[in-house]
C-alpha cells in the first residue's frame, strides 16, 4: 500500500522572513533587471540562507507573483488618494512620474515577455489600474467642464503614463532631446484646468 505525499509546506505569508525576501527581489529587479534574481541571488541580498526562498515559494514564478502582486496592491492605494486629492491631475501625473514605479514595471514588463503566468497577472491587474483611473477621472473631467468627446480620459490616462516611461527609457540610453519640452507641455495644461503644481506633493 503507497501512501500519498503530503504537500511540501509552505512559509505563512505574514512571516518577516517573507517580507525580506520580496524586498531583496524587488531591490535585484530594480538594480539590475530580472535576469540577475535568482533564489541565491535574493537569499544573498535578504542574508539569508538560499532554502528560504524555496520554502516561502515554490517556484522563482511564485516569487516574481508576489513581488509583483504587493507592489500592485500598493499602487492602487496610492492611486486611489491621488485621485481622491485636491488636485488629482498633478497627483496622478506625480504618482506616474515616480522613477521607482516606472523602472519596476519596465522590468515585469520584459519578464511578461518570456512567462506567460506573469503577463496574465500583469494584463489583470493593468485592467483594474485602469477603470479605476478611468472613472475617477471622467468625475473629474466633468468638474472642470472638460469635454470627455473632445479629450477621452483614456486616451489621457494611456498620455500621462507612458510619457514617463519613454523619457526613462531614453534616459537610460542617454536621449534627452524634447524631454524638457515634452514635460512643459504636459505641465502646461495641468496648470491651466488645476493651477498651479501644490507646493506640497500629495503623500502617494
Amino acid at each position: 500500500m503507497t501512501t500519498a505525499a503530503s504537500p511540501r509546506r509552505i512559509g505563512a505569508e505574514s512571516s518577516r522572513t517573507r517580507a525580506q525576501l520580496l524586498d531583496a527581489a524587488e531591490l535585484l529587479l530594480l538594480e539590475e533587471g530580472y535576469a540577475a534574481v535568482t533564489s541565491r541571488r535574493v537569499a544573498a541580498k535578504a542574508g539569508l540562507k538560499p532554502q528560504l526562498v524555496h520554502y516561502y515559494f515554490r517556484t522563482m514564478d511564485d516569487l516574481f507573483l508576489a513581488v509583483f502582486r504587493r507592489g500592485a496592491e500598493h499602487n492602487l492605494e496610492r492611486q486611489a488618494r491621488a485621485l481622491a486629492s485636491p488636485k488629482p491631475l498633478w497627483a496622478l501625473w506625480d504618482f506616474n512620474c515616480d522613477p521607482r514605479g516606472t523602472a519596476l514595471t519596465m522590468e515585469f514588463t520584459a519578464l511578461a515577455n518570456r512567462r506567460p503566468t506573469i503577463r496574465d497577472e500583469i494584463a489583470n491587474y493593468a485592467e483594474r489600474f485602469r477603470h479605476q483611473q478611468a472613472e475617477a477621472l471622467v468625475g473629474v473631467f466633468r468638474q472642470y467642464g472638460i469635454d470627455t468627446g473632445e479629450l477621452p480620459p483614456t486616451a489621457v490616462l494611456i498620455l500621462m503614463s507612458s510619457i514617463p516611461r519613454i523619457l526613462l527609457i531614453e534616459n537610460a540610453l542617454g536621449m534627452t532631446t524634447g524631454h524638457a519640452e515634452t514635460v512643459a507641455l504636459v505641465e502646461r495644461y495641468l496648470t491651466r484646468f488645476e493651477g498651479d503644481r501644490p507646493s506640497e506633493p500629495s503623500a502617494v
